[in-house]
């Protein structure tokens, strides 16, 4: 079972999967659930789709086939998988479909299971999740993300992209009137300054509100010249996408903004049934558990306000290899994830 757990992943690696083009990897993994006796389809998101069970809760294993660009030659090196998603997240995805053959196997399976490879979660549409959002109502969930085989993550933050486009008149440089892009620099700076005051007094990352300039166009047609810009945010807790838009529209002054990809941020306890469930399992199989607040965003924004089941993010791998070119996945650390979500699984009754 572990070498064809391996071969599972490297083939889930060999199939390009960016955001909206996921179809050759979905179908790579509902042809292995298939192969397992399950009932395995693709949704109306195009998401692979595995149903496992046929009493007990409802579990749901969210995770995402998607990836970001950029090629990574998939290859096993001192006993290391590379490859563009082994950590996020086709290693946490393959983990969920794994652990719930070892359950399955082993006869300690004692709930319902929904594992889905969800599509577009590294785009701002989040379309597989969603789609699961609206489809499901279960009892637990958990979220395939990397935390580390022995680390559980309770929360992410949230997001809020701005679309900046400002017009002017053509300035001369030695006028007194400041040129689009230095428009655009003031808006920038008054977006800092206010974080920086949300941010007064909090000391932890996942606390504060945080700024990045991601893009900056300008441009002339000799008569009139204009600036574009995108901006993200990560939001903590208590920051809603939609007041600090109104905030944000009042700082652009006469420039047009916009806003895409909002989601707030989300946060479960760690005394759910759930998470001590990962902290038995951990304990079993020789690891100190540790719980996580992670600075970027995930699905578990997008389903957790909804169902508000017990739920957490889990799955192999350092998400600080998470989008580079160096990206891989202990192939130990795999067999040990999927045997701690096994017996996660078997304590689910």
């Amino acid at each position: 079972m572990k070498h064809d757990a391996v071969e599972f992943l490297v083939r889930l690696l060999r199939t390009p999967s960016l955001s909206g083009q996921e179809a050759a990897a979905v179908a790579v993994m509902v042809d292995q659930m298939r192969s397992f006796g399950w009932e395995a389809f693709v949704d109306e998101a195009g998401s692979a789709v595995g149903l496992i069970g046929s009493e007990g809760p409802l579990v749901v294993l969210l995770g995402h086939i998607d990836t970001v660009p950029g090629e990574v030659p998939v290859r096993i090196e001192d006993g290391r998988l590379y490859g563009r998603g082994a950590v996020d997240a086709k290693g946490p995805l393959a983990t969920f479909v794994w652990a719930a053959r070892q359950a399955e196997l082993s006869g300690t399976l004692g709930c319902r299971l929904v594992i889905i490879g969800a599509t577009e979660e590294e785009a701002a549409s989040s379309r597989g999740a969603h789609a699961a959002r609206d489809r499901y109502r279960p009892d637990f969930c958990v979220i395939g993300e990397p935390s580390g085989w022995d680390r559980i993550t309770l929360g992410y933050k949230g997001r809020l992209l701005v679309n900046y486009h400002y017009r002017q008149p053509v300035a001369h440089s030695a006028g007194e009137q400041r040129a689009a892009p230095e428009v655009m620099v003031d808006f920038w700076r008054a977006v800092e300054q206010y974080c920086q005051s949300i941010n007064a007094g909090r000391t932890r990352l996942f606390e504060q509100l945080i700024p990045s300039l991601r893009r900056v166009h300008s441009d002339s047609d000799g008569i009139t010249e204009w600036v574009e810009a995108t901006i993200g945010l990560r939001l903590p807790p208590g920051i809603d996408p939609a007041a600090l838009a109104d905030t944000l529209h009042m700082l652009a002054g006469t420039a047009e903004v916009s806003f895409t990809g909002a989601c707030p941020a989300f946060q479960s306890p760690r005394t759910t049934p759930l998470a001590s469930a990962f902290v038995r399992a951990i304990r079993q199989h020789g690891g100190q558990p540790a719980f996580l607040h992670k600075t970027g965003t995930a699905d578990m924004n997008v389903v957790g306000p909804v169902w508000q089941c017990p739920i957490v993010a889990y799955g192999p791998g350092d998400s600080r290899l998470d989008h580079t070119p160096n990206e891989h996945l202990e192939l130990a650390e795999y067999e040990r994830a999927i045997a701690v979500l096994a017996g996660v699984l078997a304590q689910l009754r």
